[in-house]
């Protein structure tokens, strides 16, 4: 199959690609580096050197490459996350999916593919009480002054275009914190070495319940999704939403960091924001069951506690957002 990843360079980009070689398919990836161009071809994708908010541009490269799905996994996050500063920090990602996403979509409808695939994020659902969230339950909703309200329209807008665009098999996946070696952030957005000099603590009660995904996992995932699944939305997780209080300590072992510290919520909010302590103590996870029913998939690592354990370095990194 001809396949476009649209963010080929990317956390996921680069399994992504390399899986989707494996099992035989003819894949184009974008990516705005010219030396990652290099790394592409070594995975076996045909490179297309594109900045994917330059649309005359983009549209040229998917018509070229005629694919019969494409796949949308761009993102620009910065390494280290803060959540004071959302404009600097999610600005130009909230652009590729409130902007870029919806055009993506039409110019892949125009291409002639069958089917677009789109990256969302599954801690997004709204609070109410449940460890982990189907697809069908509320997203959050932040007043409009709020500016991490602009994360959840440029989301909500990315997911319709991809839902509703006409003449595309739209599919949705909401992937959970990401966590693998090539990655050099956690869950909640500290750089690795936060951990290792015991800057990112457990907040409060450490009461947020955080749904990962091996990277690996994830990219496995999307891969399925290219022969099966209805169109749709699909949680893609794995089987244990834990609270920051029982991941953390677990990830700051694998990588042979001392045990995280503790910090009351009025002083982690003054450090990283309202925000980084709604999620530490606040998020609620997502539930993968329909992801396993109808993609056939399995993730090879059901709980971070195998995933940490099995990749656990303490000269690399393990775990990112």
């Amino acid at each position: 199959m001809k396949v476009f990843v649209a963010g080929a360079s990317g956390v996921i980009g680069r399994p992504l690609v390399r899986q989707l070689v494996e099992a035989g398919h003819e894949v184009v990836g974008t990516t705005r580096s010219p030396e990652k161009a290099g790394m592409l071809r070594g995975l076996g994708a045909k490179p297309a050197i594109v900045d994917a908010r330059d649309s005359d541009a983009l549209r040229a490269a998917v018509m070229e490459a005629e694919p019969e799905t494409v796949i949308n996994q761009l993102t620009n996050l910065p390494d280290k996350i803060d959540y004071r500063r959302p404009a600097e920090t999610f600005g130009r990602t909230n652009e590729l999916r409130g902007t870029v996403g919806p055009a993506l979509a039409g110019i892949a409808s125009e291409a002639g593919a069958r089917r677009l695939i789109s990256q969302s994020v599954c801690f997004f659902y709204a609070s109410s009480g449940k460890p982990a969230h189907g697809e069908d339950d509320p997203l959050l909703e932040l007043p409009s002054e709020n500016p991490a309200s602009r994360g959840t329209i440029a989301l909500t807008a990315l997911e319709r275009a991809t839902l509703e665009t006409p003449g595309l098999e739209g599919i949705v996946l909401r992937y959970g914190y990401f966590y693998g070696r090539d990655v050099s952030s956690v869950p909640g957005g500290f750089h690795v070495d936060e951990v290792r000099r015991r800057r990112y603590p457990i907040v409060g009660g450490g009461t947020g319940i955080f749904s990962l995904v091996h990277v690996d996992d994830a990219a496995a995932a999307t891969v399925a999704t290219l022969e099966r699944g209805a169109p749709g939305v699909y949680n893609v997780c794995d089987d244990e939403p834990a609270r920051q209080s029982e991941w953390l300590p677990a990830y700051a072992e694998a990588i042979g960091a001392k045990p995280p510290r503790r910090v009351p919520l009025w002083l982690a909010g003054l450090i990283a924001g309202k925000q980084a302590v709604r999620l530490a103590t606040r998020l609620e996870g997502a539930s993968n069951e329909k992801a396993k029913r109808e993609l056939g998939w399995q993730p090879r690592y059901p709980s971070w506690r195998q995933g940490f354990a099995n990749h656990s370095d303490r000269r690399r990194p393990v775990t990112a957002a």
